[in-house]
């Protein structure tokens, strides 16, 4: 395939992007705030998507309109964007089903009655780590989880940024791993790799993050007093169908396969236990579907905007930049994960940072030979890495408003996030050789 002659220019649609979104969430955010909103939630992101569109539309006046439409099909048409939409559908319904049935709430309560009352914070981590890998979202489980979370702080007279930050922590985790989470499935989808193989390369980043992790917590846990927490309320049918997801999705059944099961147990165990109506359920699973749909749409804008920088050379100037500053393989990984990590801080979306930086990251990692795995590993643990730390993503401010603290304050006890960046480098360093020769395509 002939290369794209490069044009540094054809970027325009990125920077028109980053300057309205970016530029305004920081100005309503902390110049200008508005008490009871989010700054970086004043602007759409399909608005402000919608106007890099227009602003690539325009680029290269020596193609007609035609031509720039049949570029965007091209993108938009293609096999894993398609298949990502679909996954998205279901991913909402389950995602909105499962909450109205009460399953993540009886889930915590069952692990949390079992440990020990001197490792509630160690559980909490684990059981992060579990709902979030089984609903595959980090805000559903900060949202169940963080009211608890502050209630064991409380009770049992421990750190309150602690247990939160803990919650946060572990909620990035199985949201990185989780074969149901958007963010697993665009990095899967728009590479072109199986989850199960993304799933391997990721586990050998995130479990020893997570080990470590849980090996402070415990440490800290054994130096304090046992917390007085407790009695907690579940029902094991309601929790039941997160279990039997979490353990379809890890023996690598079909994703199609495990989100129509764990519908249609929710559905089952919501309206056996009274948890659930008909009505309420019908209406719970649009209610999830509705929630996708700007996901959705962006991806949409984003693969047509991706289609018009491609043809106008401006992933050729991209990877032409890397080629003068990458050393190798390694190199191109490290240019990967900084352009992800880059598109978070600038969308606090990790499912939008992914789908933006994937079209770039699938050419560099097959410039330099990099396994479509171990690129949409990075893809999504560097997204997340961001999006667990950034105090103005939805993450942290829906932790903070429900413990009653600010998000920058828990910054300092995210522990997993800053763990999982240093296993990443430890990845990158010991993943190909700096003299490594190029693989040109």
């Amino acid at each position: 395939m002939k290369e794209k002659k490069e044009n540094g220019a054809a970027l325009l649609p990125i920077l028109v992007f980053l300057i309205l979104y970016l530029g305004n969430g920081i100005y309503f955010e902390y110049i200008s705030p508005t008490e009871g909103q989010m700054g970086f939630y004043v602007v759409s992101v399909v608005l402000a998507f919608s106007v890099a569109l227009v602003t690539a539309f325009l680029q290269n006046p020596s193609r007609s309109f035609e031509e720039k439409i049949h570029s965007c099909a091209g993108g938009i048409g293609d096999d894993n964007i398609t298949i990502m939409l679909f996954i998205f559908i279901l991913a909402g319904a389950f995602s909105g089903i499962a909450g109205e049935a009460g399953g993540a709430a009886s889930t915590a309560n069952l692990l949390l009655s079992i440990l020990p009352q001197q490792m509630a914070v160690p559980g909490l981590f684990l059981i992060a780590c579990l709902i979030s890998m089984a609903m595959g979202t980090s805000v559903g489980t900060i949202t169940v989880l963080v009211p608890i979370a502050t209630a064991v702080a409380q009770n049992g007279g421990l750190p309150l940024h602690f247990c939160v930050g803990t919650v946060v922590g572990g909620a990035m985790f199985g949201d990185n791993l989780s074969f149901i989470s958007d963010t697993t499935i665009a990095a899967t989808k728009t590479q072109g790799v199986e989850m199960k193989d993304k799933f391997r390369a990721n586990i050998r980043i995130a479990l020893p993050a997570a080990l470590l992790t849980l090996a402070v917590l415990v440490a800290a846990s054994l130096r304090s007093q046992p917390a007085g927490i407790g009695p907690f309320e579940y029902n094991i049918v309601q929790a039941a169908p997160y279990f039997i997801v979490l353990a379809m999705s890890v023996i690598g059944i079909n994703v199609f396969v495990v989100l129509l099961t764990g519908i249609f147990l929710f559905l089952a165990a919501g309206l056996v236990t009274g948890s659930l109506q008909y009505a309420g359920a019908l209406s719970s699973m649009g209610g999830g579907i509705a929630g996708m749909f700007e996901t959705m749409i962006v991806t949409i804008l984003v693969a047509s905007i991706a289609s018009l920088m491609r043809e106008n050379g401006g992933f050729a100037a991209v990877l032409s930049f890397i080629r003068k500053h990458a050393d190798g393989r390694r190199g191109g990984m490290f240019g990967i994960a900084f352009l992800t990590a880059f598109m978070d801080i600038a969308t606090a979306n990790n499912t939008v940072a992914i789908v933006i930086a994937a079209p770039i990251a699938k050419e560099i990692s097959e410039e330099y030979g990099i396994d479509g795995a171990r690129t949409a590993s990075l893809l999504d643990t560097c997204s997340c890495i961001l999006q667990g730390i950034i105090p103005y993503g939805a993450q942290l401010l829906i932790a903070a408003n429900l413990a009653g603290v600010t998000s920058v304050s828990l910054i300092p006890y995210l522990l997993y996030p800053f763990f999982l960046a240093v296993f990443v480098v430890i990845m990158i360093l010991k993943g190909g050789a700096p003299n490594e020769q190029k693989t040109r395509v």
